[in-house]
């Protein structure tokens, strides 16, 4: 019998390439969305990708206990993924009250439903923002978390302590807390790919967009950081790379091999790169020049953080592999892909 995954947010940026890895590895997926901040352009390019024209994309509000209800009693499930989540930095910090109701409301109703209908395990999606500030670089697993920079990052930080403590309270339950770093680039086949709505609040999004014309200028928030060219320093990991961690990890608990109760894995490259080298680099390798400016600082970001990943590789078997220019490239095809180009 082949096991099945639930993945909340399985229409989504990481949530499609999440679902493309899960059923090449040989998992089946109950995909649920509700489209909130996506369309179904990848949940097709998914279908695409992997030959599944029966795939269903099922329309759930995690957000509504009874609709949640609904899908665990329509699917016998073996492992959830959590994606289902608002994920603007920025956003955040000015509507602080939207992210805490959607995000710790959205993950309390799926862990419920999950305890109520034996699914005994769960993989949050998580992220290196729940460090904070750090001073100590690369940051490891045992890095103290910090206060947060920005409500995002504090419903992070509140949602893995929700896991980590219902995995103590109810022993049916084992979890494993992600904390990736900052995704980028598309599928090689540039048929699935980051597609915000309105104005992105991701760089390299910001920047193809840029490229193709649909924007005017590339605003840098900020030269004047604490780091060798002044802006700040990110770990970007590629897309295909941070799916494969999630089947990884799934794979991990459904073969019995957690350690404890609750496990968690930073997931990135290791290599810190500069937002003006990510610039020039993905100048450099699709041969363009695009219109930047530096704009001010803006709220929540940090100045600099990357990962230890030593704890992955060991554990999960795991390590990131594709080079940033390659990336690249691939998110250059993807816009160009949904621009008809």
């Amino acid at each position: 019998m082949k096991k099945t995954v639930l993945v909340s947010g399985g229409a989504g940026y990481i949530g499609s390439h999440v679902t493309v890895e899960l059923l090449q590895a040989g998992y089946e997926v109950v995909v649920a969305d509700n489209m909130s901040n996506c369309d179904s352009t990848c949940f097709e390019g998914v279908r695409k990708i992997t030959g599944r024209d029966d795939l269903k994309l099922n329309i759930v509000d995690f957000c509504d206990k009874a609709r949640v209800e609904e899908l665990f009693s329509e699917y016998k499930m073996d492992a959830l993924i959590h994606f289902a989540a608002f994920k603007a930095v920025g956003e955040s910090v000015a509507d602080p009250l939207k992210y805490y109701g959607n995000n710790l409301e959205s993950f309390v109703n799926v862990i419920g439903a999950a305890h109520r209908h034996g699914l005994h395990n769960i993989l949050f999606s998580s992220s290196a923002t729940v460090y904070g500030q750090v001073e100590d670089l690369p940051v490891t697993e045992k890095t103290p978390r910090l206060p947060a920079t920005s409500p995002y990052g504090n419903t992070k930080q509140i949602c893995e302590d929700i896991l980590r403590d219902c995995t103590s309270a109810y022993k049916d339950i084992k979890g494993i807390a992600l904390r990736y770093f900052n995704p980028i680039g598309a599928h090689p086949s540039a048929l699935i790919g980051e597609l915000p709505r309105g104005v992105p609040n991701n760089l390299v999004p910001f920047i193809t967009q840029t490229a193709v014309g649909k924007r005017e200028c590339l605003s840098i928030f900020g030269n004047d950081y604490p780091t060798p060219d002044g802006t700040c320093l990110r770990d970007y990991i590629d897309i295909v790379d941070l799916a494969k961690a999630h089947v990884a990890a799934v794979s991990r608990m459904l073969d019995g091999k957690m350690e404890a109760d609750y496990e968690i894995f930073n997931v990135g490259t290791g290599r810190p790169v500069s937002v003006q080298e990510l610039v020039d680099t993905f100048e450099k390798v699709n041969g363009l020049k695009l219109n930047c400016k530096i704009a001010p600082r803006r709220d929540g970001d940090v100045t600099a953080i990357w990962a230890d990943t030593a704890l992955a590789g060991e554990k999960l078997g795991w390590k990131a592999t594709r080079e940033l220019s390659d990336t690249l490239k691939s998110a250059w095809e993807w816009e160009k892909h949904i621009a008809g180009k």
